[in-house]
């Protein structure tokens, strides 16, 4: 997010440099610089995303290149020796991304997501921070574990529960999906915070690779992002309570998890969108240079595709603004050092409530481009061996309204307006 290196407190004198990363790794970059990065790694992508659609595989070439550009650490602040940079800036390497393999750029926007809950609510903790430093120096994967087979995908509930005795800990857990979670260096899981706490008193479990097993439960043949993996595991997992962090997970969900990941997930459909509108507008060009003189029958449906896309963008950009100011003034609080500054309900829900709204709005209007410019290709975007292809493209974004059902998302924005004065600003 903005401004989110600004949030630590320099390391103290007794603190080893070492626990910060290498002194001599690869000095931190800019955003244009990791933009390019990103569109190398998307040229990657790009070359096997048929074989991973096709075959359901894990991106391995994408994401070999994406540890290869050191694009894992991208949002890290850079005292850990990342590149620490903004949300809105990772958003632009998600859209490139997406407009090259589905499935690899919803991996990475995954992945940052949970980057940013390790930033923002463990820091303070030794443990966390010389994670941080392994992910800058190893270019880790995170992925995430908040289903479970009792409560479907309502991440806010969890039935499994952490048995932690004498600083250890030991958790099991059964969940339905867990995104690429074979292929993860880290996995984020959450669970109840003791056996006996209620199923909402949630904690966010940071295991790396040599503290959790998993054991396959089920497949993943599916209509679209079929590279991302998501099987069914059994997680065990066992450590110490560092590495749980110390904030409850609904804080780690309504400051980071949400806003990351609504936001990144819109960045990578934005950028499947298009991919699917440039392929149209190719062939239109195609088509008019067929007949000069005459626009093709599709004109109009290229311009609305176009519109709506760029529409699309801007209703990101308003969100990424809401999410900086939001963590600015979170920034603020903390600077006051007082545990009575805590965030005006009105704005807690505000933002909650157009993070959702950004989630609807994006994960319904990006299928719709994709269907516009399947229409303008006709036939030729219809076909799976045609350059204007866009099935892929149709099938991947058809995922975008289950990520987190929009029914259930619809419903628990109707209570969150509930709460406001007015749904909308403005004078009536």
């Amino acid at each position: 997010m903005n401004a989110r290196a600004e949030v630590f407190e320099a390391p103290s004198d007794s603190m080893q440099p070492s626990l910060y990363g290498n002194a001599d790794a690869t000095p931190p970059r800019d955003a244009a610089a990791l933009l390019a990065a990103a569109r190398r790694v998307a040229a990657v992508a790009a070359a096997h995303a048929n074989a991973v659609d096709r075959e359901a595989r894990f991106p391995h070439e994408a994401c070999e290149a994406m540890r290869s550009e050191r694009l894992l650490s991208a949002m890290i602040p850079r005292e850990f020796g990342g590149d620490g940079l903004s949300l809105d800036e990772v958003a632009r390497l998600c859209e490139t991304l997406g407009g090259s393999c589905a499935s690899a750029a919803m991996i990475y926007a995954m992945h940052q997501s949970q980057i940013a809950c390790i930033v923002d609510h463990g820091a303070n903790v030794a443990w966390q921070r010389d994670l941080l430093a392994r992910i800058v120096d190893e270019q880790w994967l995170l992925a995430s574990a908040t289903s479970e087979e009792t409560i479907g995908g309502n991440m806010r509930t969890s039935a499994c529960a952490v048995d932690l005795v004498d600083g250890a800990f030991t958790i099991e857990k059964l969940a339905p999906t867990i995104s690429y979670g074979a292929h993860a260096d880290c996995i984020l899981v959450t669970a109840r915070r003791h056996p006996d706490a209620p199923p909402s008193d949630q904690v966010l479990i940071v295991a790396p690779r040599d503290t959790f097993a998993l054991e396959p439960r089920g497949s993943w043949d599916t209509l679209g992002m079929r590279g991302t993996c998501s099987e069914g595991h059994r997680l065990t997992a066992s450590g110490i309570a560092e590495q749980i962090l110390p904030e409850p997970f609904s804080k780690i969900a309504d400051e980071s998890m949400l806003p990351v990941s609504h936001t990144l997930w819109a960045a990578v459909w934005i950028g499947i969108a298009a991919d699917a509108v440039n392929r149209a507008h190719h062939f239109f060009r195609n088509q008019a240079r067929g007949k000069p003189g005459a626009l093709p029958p599709s004109a109009s449906r290229l311009a609305q595709a176009v519109t709506l896309h760029r529409m699309m963008q801007a209703r990101l950009k308003v969100a990424l603004d809401a999410v900086a100011q939001a963590t600015a003034e979170r920034i603020a609080r903390l600077a006051c050092k007082s545990d009575l500054v805590d965030e005006p309900l009105g704005a807690s829900i505000g933002l909650a409530a157009d993070m959702n709204m950004l989630k609807l709005a994006i994960s319904t209007s990006a299928l719709e481009v994709a269907q516009e410019a399947l229409m303008i290709c006709g036939m030729a975007g219809y076909k799976n061996d045609s350059p204007f292809s866009i099935g892929r493209h149709i099938r991947d974004l058809m995922s975008a309204p289950l990520m987190i059902s929009n029914d259930r998302i619809e419903l628990n924005t109707a209570n969150l307006l509930l709460a406001q004065r007015a749904a909308v600003m403005g004078t009536i």
